[in-house]
């Protein structure tokens, strides 16, 4: 019997058996990138936020998070970029973090499986190439998803909004510079509601969030003055108003 705290797995990532019981540990990853989606009609199309998938065999016909079982001695984070990077060439991660453990007893037929799950955030600008088998999919828009991956991805995309409101988190979503009415239609896909752009640079500025950059960008196709563009003040993630929260509109 392991000591208290040590890895269920075996080194080679297979299931081992605790306490008599056969139990497995995998790590999932929750990659967001929000997406202009193409126009089918030539209509405008919003930016939407959107999680990474891929085909799954164990379900045919679902669509699954990239994960895979936990082996060797590598940090569960450090297994969950890796994993991302091998399954999905995703490699550019502007943020990673550990979003929640998943241990129901019946969320995989068969063998128990533990899920430790993880929140990654491309940039709006990186480019992706994805293999066959992979896509991106509006959240609001989901295909059928394997076991209890809905609720994975539920889970992540309210803690990508609730730190939205406190944190700069968004400088992983974002482009380097940006004007902020490009800005505002990210927070307003990750969110789910209309940002006001003023009030949005207003909040940002205040806490030292967002800063200028001198420069302006490309005239949009209604003409007009050229827009200023700003960058994130800092590339990591901090608290910026422990108490703030972005609220909807009434």
């Amino acid at each position: 019997m392991p000591a208290a705290g040590s890895d269920p797995s075996s080194s080679d990532g297979s299931p081992v058996s605790t306490n008599d019981a056969v139990l497995r540990v995998e790590v999932l990853s929750v990659v967001f990138q929000v997406r202009t989606p193409p126009s089918v009609d030539g209509s405008d199309v919003h930016p939407a936020l959107c999680v990474l998938l891929s085909r799954t065999d164990t379900e045919p016909g679902r669509w699954s998070l990239p994960g895979g079982d936990v082996a060797g001695d590598e940090r569960l984070s450090v297994i969950a970029r890796r994993l991302v990077a091998d399954t999905m060439d995703v490699r550019d991660i502007a943020h990673l973090e550990q979003l929640s453990v998943f241990s129901d007893p019946e969320r995989v037929p068969g063998v128990r499986t533990i899920a430790s799950t993880y929140m990654g955030l491309v940039r709006s600008d990186s480019p992706v190439t994805l293999p066959e088998g992979a896509a991106w999919f509006a959240v609001e828009a989901l295909p059928p998803v394997a076991f209890d991956h809905a609720e994975i991805i539920d889970t992540a995309r309210h803690r990508l909004a609730a730190k939205l409101s406190y944190t700069n988190i968004a400088f992983a979503l974002a482009p380097k510079q940006f004007p902020m009415s490009e800005l505002s239609e990210i927070y307003c896909a990750a969110l789910g509601y209309p940002v006001d752009t003023t009030n949005l640079l207003r909040i940002l500025s205040r806490r030292a969030v967002v800063v200028s950059t001198g420069t302006v960008g490309k005239t949009g196709r209604s003409g007009g003055r050229p827009p200023a563009l700003y960058a994130f003040a800092d590339n990591e993630l901090r608290v910026t108003d422990e108490f703030a929260t972005l609220r909807p509109p009434m």
